[in-house]
């Protein structure tokens, strides 16, 4: 007898699971946006972490309980979306690119309409392409960047602040956007080949990475976040082309 026929089969409930994780996270998304518009911009930034913890979850505990579907797969960039495209566009216009006038409306709908073109991209490449990499910025991962940025104000001198944020938000936004759409190739993490191998390395060093993010949440994240979005760049046109030399070229025409 097959023993795949022995198994039970799974209750319903094991499926909406996962989509009550993204349901959450997209739910979190528009709080963010109710707290934005009320000129609760701190609060919007952590709705914005919330969620990204929320749509990291709800991968896992679909793998997890085997309940993967392309109904999911849509739900889930569906949320990211709001979540990480919307949601950080109207933080960061009300906060800071609103005395940009036009110029920071299309910073801010750029920012928008490039978080949903990778998403779009990355549902059609999903079934072909590595899970080492990704090509182009993670969405969850710019919508973190722009809402860390409102954290690492905090720590931030006043007058400081107030001259040197707003050009910053609108580099970021226009550099945020082209880094999302583009071919640069950013690690994904979803390898777990190298943790496998050396666990207990692993487990010591996110132990101390989790103390040292959580003593200092508002000052680390924001540079941590700009380090990801600096690795893929190095990685792309440094480190790529030296183990690959052809790549080199390939890379060129790709963002040309």
């Amino acid at each position: 007898m097959d023993e795949n026929s022995t198994q039970k089969p799974r209750h319903r409930g094991v499926y909406i699971l996962p989509n009550l994780m993204t349901t959450a996270s997209m739910f979190a998304g528009f709080l963010g946006m109710t707290m934005a518009i009320k000129g609760q911009y701190e609060f919007c930034a952590w709705a914005i972490l919330v969620s990204c913890v929320l749509d990291g979850l709800d991968g896992k505990i679909a793998r997890l309980t085997g309940t993967s579907s392309e109904f999911g797969v849509q739900l889930d960039s569906l949320a990211d979306l709001v979540a990480f495209g919307v949601t950080p566009a109207l933080l960061i216009y009300l906060w800071q690119l609103d005395g940009y006038g036009r110029l920071g409306l299309m910073a801010c709908f750029l920012f928008m309409v490039c978080a949903a073109l990778r998403l779009a991209r990355f549902n059609i490449q999903t079934k072909t392409s590595g899970k080492l990499l990704f090509t182009g910025m993670p969405t969850p991962a710019a919508g973190c960047i722009m809402a860390t940025l409102v954290l690492f104000e905090q720590r931030l001198p006043e007058g400081l602040a107030g001259s040197l944020l707003p050009p910053v938000c609108l580099v970021l936004a226009y550099g945020l956007s082209f880094l999302m759409v583009s071919k640069i190739r950013y690690f994904s993490f979803k390898e777990y080949g190298w943790f496998k191998a050396h666990p207990l390395t692993t487990l010591v060093t996110a132990v101390l990475l989790f103390v040292v993010i959580a003593s200092e949440p508002a000052l680390l994240l924001f540079p941590l976040g700009l380090t990801y979005a600096l690795s893929g760049i190095v990685y792309t046109f440094i480190i790529l082309p030296r183990r690959h030399p052809k790549l080199l070229g390939d890379q060129s025409q790709d963002l040309s």
